[in-house]
C-alpha cells in the first residue's frame, strides 16, 4: 500500500528485529492515517526536496515490537506519527537543520551523531498536526539531552 508519493507501507513497518522474534507489526487504520500524514508532511518533502532516498531505519513500532527495543511506551513511533531516518551519503546534522529550517513538525531529535561522522547517527522526526506540533529541536549522545542542534 503506497501512503504517498515515495514511501510504502511496507518500508515503514520493516523491522529486522520483528521478523527475528516473530513479532506483527501490523498497523490498525489510526495508525496507518497517521503515517500517512508523516509521509505527506514530512517524508515526501524531504524526498522531493533532496531528489535522494530516504532510508526508513525505523517507521511504525506496534507496542510489543516497541517493547522489545526498550523504548518508551509513550513512543510516538507506536502511534504511526514518528520515523528515524537518514540519506545515504548526507551528514545528518546537515539533514537535521533542513527539517529545522523548512518543513513544521513535532520532535526533531539528532541521534547518536558526530560532528565531523556524517554516517554517524541518525535523525528522528515526528509529525502531530498543525495545531499541536511543538517543534522541539534535541541532540541526544552519549553525554545525554541538549536543546537544538549542534552548529
Amino acid at each position: 500500500m503506497k501512503l504517498g508519493n515515495h514511501f510504502w507501507l511496507s518500508e515503514m513497518t520493516r523491522s529486522q528485529t520483528a521478523l527475528r522474534r516473530g513479532i506483527d507489526n501490523t498497523p490498525n487504520q489510526e495508525q496507518i492515517d497517521n503515517l500517512r500524514d508523516l509521509v505527506y508532511y514530512i517524508l515526501d518533502p524531504i524526498r522531493e526536496h533532496f531528489r535522494l532516498p530516504v532510508t526508513v531505519n525505523s517507521g511504525f513500532r506496534c507496542e510489543e515490537l516497541n517493547k522489545s527495543l526498550g523504548s518508551k511506551p509513550t513512543s510516538q513511533h507506536c502511534q504511526g506519527r514518528a520515523a528515524d531516518i537518514e540519506i545515504v551519503n548526507m551528514d545528518n546534522l546537515m539533514l537535521a537543520q533542513w527539517i529545522r529550517d523548512n518543513l513544521d513538525f513535532d520532535q526533531l531529535i539528532l541521534e547518536f551523531h558526530t560532528v565531523g561522522d556524517p554516517r554517524s547517527g541518525w535523525v528522528h522526526v515526528s509529525w502531530s498536526d498543525r495545531e499541536s506540533n511543538r517543534r522541539q529541536v534535541l541532540t541526544i549522545d552519549k553525554s545525554g539531552v541538549k536543546i537544538g542542534l549542534p552548529e
